[in-house]
């Protein structure tokens, strides 16, 4: 057993302080314990914020190789170590419009090395069917309309793994959208230049998000209202923010957030530096960057996004931390086990300071 003792934690909108917290066989076995029981492991938290770990839903690479140019269980171990290490504890490893090669060995990559994952949860896959219009960094070559007996044969082949796809649904036919829908793939509207009508019927088919927001999309046009309007709009689609300040200005955040509130949350989208393959990003400042120059990724972590948001975008610390946990928890239908703190929830936790230092992380009860 383990006592986590001295911290601080929200809790229904309120902070509590110098509380305990016991885990056992790594999961949270109780909140605010009276007691320390003889013979548990402890931690002094030292006054620290402890929070549920982050989970980031678009990631392409971490501590070392891009998983698209090195797309094995090697890669995506050294991910998870490097991310966990990080505070983020759950990921979705992200990969570009490519090849059917590349994607179909980063599907056998995910198969071998789901059974010994920490905090890899499956593959996003951002393509190929999303729309050159609207391409970003994407290669146009690359991209192109879905077709039905492919699809079937790419949610066969990937046994599950693959948990969300990005998808241009205003050029796709209801069979394809279906087919995701009934394999389980969370689909994401992004890289789109769907009118406000295309959005809204697509999230009311069945897309739950939307991907970085404001970014590979059209802008909001006062007499022309479009993708972004629709996410703002749409009762229940949630949306995710590269909170980097490169991205998307802060200022911006702050908007979206006051008009989504709990149905916005936090990715990094970031990549890693990579020389060969056709994604090669070179870090550029603060952001990372296609051999051309174009913006292709970002080089912060949750914990940096979380900060940014507190500092930048006047948004609470409280809800800050949800944006990177229980949110993304909630759309990947996670949130019985992940993305908050309470008894019978994997004990998957990041200690952090005032200043939103990180002082340590814990995945499965186990202190890394």
């Amino acid at each position: 057993m383990i006592a986590i003792k001295n911290c601080k934690y929200f809790k229904d909108g309120e902070l509590l302080r110098n509380r305990t917290i016991l885990i056992k066989e790594g999961k949270i076995l109780e909140l605010d314990a009276e007691g320390i029981p003889s013979g548990c492991e402890l931690i002094d938290a030292d006054d620290c914020y402890v929070s549920p770990g982050f989970i980031d839903l678009q990631i392409y690479g971490s501590g070392g190789n891009l998983f698209s140019a090195h797309p094995d269980a090697a890669t995506l171990r050294q991910m998870d170590a490097d991310l966990c290490g990080k505070g983020t504890t759950g990921f979705l490893a992200c990969v570009a419009t490519n090849t059917p090669g590349v994607v179909w060995q980063a599907i056998e990559a995910a198969k071998i090395y789901r059974h010994e994952a920490a905090g890899f949860l499956g593959l996003h896959l951002e393509g190929p069917y999303l729309n050159v219009k609207r391409r970003g960094a994407h290669i146009a070559e690359y991209i192109k309309k879905a077709e039905l007996d492919e699809v079937k044969r790419l949610m066969d082949h990937a046994d599950g793994v693959v948990k969300m796809m990005t998808v241009a649904a205003e050029l796709q036919d209801d069979a394809v959208i279906n087919c995701l829908l009934d394999a389980g793939v969370v689909l994401s509207l992004g890289h789109s230049d769907a009118s406000f009508q295309e959005a809204m019927a697509a999230y009311d088919k069945g897309f739950k998000t939307t991907t970085h927001l404001f970014n590979a999309m059209p802008s909001i046009h006062h007499r022309s209202p479009n993708l972004p309007v629709a996410a703002f709009t749409h009762e229940t689609a949630m949306a995710s923010i590269i909170a980097d300040g490169r991205h998307i200005d802060f200022e911006v955040i702050r908007m979206s957030h006051r008009l989504m509130a709990g149905r916005l949350f936090l990715i990094t989208d970031a990549v890693t530096a990579c020389g060969t393959g056709p994604y090669q990003h070179r870090l550029s400042e603060d952001r990372f960057v296609t051999p051309d120059g174009t913006l292709s990724g970002s080089n912060i972590t949750l914990l940096e996004a979380v900060r940014n948001c507190v500092d930048h975008c006047g948004i609470s610390l409280d809800e800050a931390l949800r944006m990177a946990s229980l949110y993304p928890a909630k759309l990947m239908e996670l949130d019985k086990d992940l993305g908050s703190i309470d008894p019978g929830h994997k004990a998957d936790l990041v200690l952090v300071s005032d200043e939103l230092e990180l002082r340590g992380v814990l995945v499965a009860g186990i202190f890394r």
